[in-house]
This record gives C-alpha cells, sequence and structure tokens, in this order.
C-alpha cells in the first residue's frame, strides 16, 4: 500500500508542478522573456519528479499492482518524454519562442498527469481535497 500512496502523491505534486511551470512560462512569454536557466533548472526537477513516478510505477508493475485501464501505462511512457521531446525539438535553444513551447507542453504535461491519475483507479489517496 505504501507504493499505491506514494505514486498517487507523485502523481499529484506531477500536475500541481507542471501547472506551476506553464503558469511561469506563458507570463515570461507574455513579458518578452527567453527561457532563464531557474526556469529550465525547474524544467529538470519536474522531469526529475515524472521520471521518479515513472520508477514507482514500474515498482507497482513488478508487485503486480495493474491500473485499471491499460491507457494509464501510456501516459506513464508519453508524459516523461514530453518535456525532452521539446527540448530535442527546440535543440536546446532558450529563447522567446522556446519559452512559450515549454509553457504549453506543461500545461499539457498536466492534463496528461490528470488523465494518468483518472485511468489508473482514484483512491482517496489520490483526491487532493
Amino acid at each position: 500500500m505504501f507504493l499505491t500512496d506514494l505514486h498517487c502523491r507523485v502523481g499529484l505534486a506531477v500536475v500541481f508542478f507542471a501547472f506551476g511551470l506553464g503558469v511561469w512560462g506563458v507570463l515570461a512569454f507574455l513579458r518578452g522573456l527567453g527561457v532563464t536557466g531557474s526556469y529550465f533548472g525547474a524544467l529538470v526537477i519536474g522531469e526529475i519528479l515524472v521520471l521518479a513516478q515513472a520508477v514507482i510505477g514500474i515498482a507497482l508493475l513488478l508487485t503486480g499492482r495493474f491500473p485499471l485501464d491499460g491507457l494509464h501505462l501510456l501516459y506513464g511512457v508519453v508524459v516523461p518524454l514530453s518535456w525532452a521531446a521539446v527540448y530535442v525539438y527546440t535543440r536546446g535553444a532558450q529563447g522567446h519562442r522556446e519559452m512559450i513551447i515549454y509553457g504549453v507542453m506543461s500545461f499539457f504535461v498536466m492534463g496528461l498527469a490528470i488523465r494518468g491519475i483518472m485511468t489508473g483507479g482514484i483512491t482517496p489517496v489520490c483526491l487532493p481535497f
């Protein structure tokens, strides 16, 4: 049960962290800023958080705990690749254009994380209220 609870809580952390990165990215874009070192560092922290979530999910699979919907596994693959895909697409550039791409992708990651929670089987621990 500990791993399930941890997986739920880290999943919620991904949702809120991605939302914060999305707001930060869009506001910075509207102010005419590019990707700063602080924002890029936060993206790296977000990616580490997502990868930790994936590792916990793999541990759950290895212990025989499967999600209610197989689509949950697709979200578990796509979410960790999302920010990395933007980095590859932009070739690591940190300009004004890249800031909006990262901001929008962060909202996309948030949506995917919410869908992941919905398809994984909502337990009382996963509910943020």
